[in-house]
């Protein structure tokens, strides 16, 4: 089984090109506006499209549970990751509100959540049930999953992804939730590019230092046993990672098949776009980096993506919320591109203004 694309769309330097040229002729200095030039210039690249747009953009969250939730990783139980599923689909929790804020589409996608969801949530809109097992195993003691589960899970999220494309979204933002996935994220980040686990481990849903510590044990015995190979990023997203992250790898992947911006949230988003990136590098190309999170060890999953994020507000929530956030820079960066005037438009004579 083979679910991964054999290659990705190459940048458009075309149209990259024809956004550039507009962009230096609009009233106002070259430049000025910073990194929002960079970025629609990018825009136009992945879409192949000298005046690019993001709206409307599709939210896919992916939820998943952890079978390494039973050591006590987590502020919270394991049941939470159902109840906020049901959270979702009555439409209280965040994401939910930045979805409308945005006149973004929503979907909460269960590619393994292990407690039965309520019966009223059958066939609701929001939800889509491609549900793979009943969360992972214990990483401590066995691979979370096999081979054939992961990329089970990475075809979940291609799909979502090609559905969301032939359904005329222009951009994808990418989410997850899950109890634990912090620490799978820690555990496979650690992993694949060894770094200690004091920089990569942080305290997730809000745990004490005490349970800090423990966490950070319980991801060395899981790294110990499981003998991760570093050149094998599926074989480690099986022995450590989780369905969702697995899914979210296939929804990076299938998005930029597809020629859509990216805007990657958090930590646990940013570990699985580091390995999509493994998979397939020219990927990077497609991803816009949203926020800093407060996890530490997002910082060292940033660094080897050569990623600078857009904001920065002590986030650390997840269901890409703070993707949403930073989804109208994006829009604004189009809008700015097709609708200021130009030097000629304007009948401003001369070169462009320097100050």
């Amino acid at each position: 089984m083979n679910v991964i694309p054999d290659r990705l769309p190459s940048l458009d330097r075309a149209a990259a090109e024809c956004a550039a040229r507009r962009l230096d002729n609009l009233t106002k200095p070259p430049g000025s506006l910073g990194r929002l030039e960079r970025l629609v210039i990018d825009l136009a690249a992945i879409q192949g499209e000298a005046l690019p747009r993001v709206s409307p953009p599709k939210i896919l969250v992916f939820a998943a549970d952890h079978g390494v939730a039973a050591e006590g990783v987590s502020a919270f139980p394991q049941s939470v990751t159902a109840q906020m599923v049901t959270n979702f689909a009555t439409g209280g929790a965040a994401i939910n509100v930045f979805a409308h804020q945005h006149g973004a589409g929503l979907e909460v996608i269960d590619v393994g959540v292990a407690a039965p969801l309520p019966p009223e949530l059958i066939d609701h809109p929001l939800l889509v049930d491609e549900k793979i097992r009943l969360g992972t195993a214990n990483m401590v003691n066995t691979d979370a999953m096999d081979r054939e589960e992961a990329e089970q899970a990475i075809g979940v999220g291609i799909r979502a992804a090609e559905c969301a494309a032939a359904a005329g979204y222009r951009s994808l933002i990418v989410g997850e939730m899950g109890i634990a996935n912090t620490t799978a994220s820690s555990a496979l980040l650690a992993a694949l590019h060894d770094v200690p686990l004091e920089r990569v481990v942080g305290v997730g849903t809000g745990i004490d230092d005490e349970r800090l510590a423990h966490k950070r044990s319980v991801i060395q015995r899981a790294i110990d046993a499981r003998r991760i190979d570093a050149d094998d990023p599926l074989g480690a997203l099986a022995a450590l990672g989780g369905l969702e992250i697995a899914a979210m790898v296939g929804a990076f992947l299938g998005g930029a098949a597809n020629r859509l911006p990216l805007l990657v949230d958090g930590f646990i988003a940013t570990v699985a776009a580091l390995i999509a990136c493994r998979l397939h590098p020219e990927l990077r190309d497609y991803l816009v980096f949203a926020h800093r999170s407060r996890e530490p060890g997002h910082d060292t999953a940033l660094a080897a993506l050569n990623a600078a994020p857009l904001l920065d507000l002590d986030m650390r929530l997840g269901e890409g919320s703070g993707a949403a956030l930073a989804f109208p820079l994006l829009d604004s960066a189009c809008r700015m591109l097709a609708e200021m005037s130009t030097f000629t438009d304007a009948g401003i004579d001369g070169a462009a203004p320097t100050s």
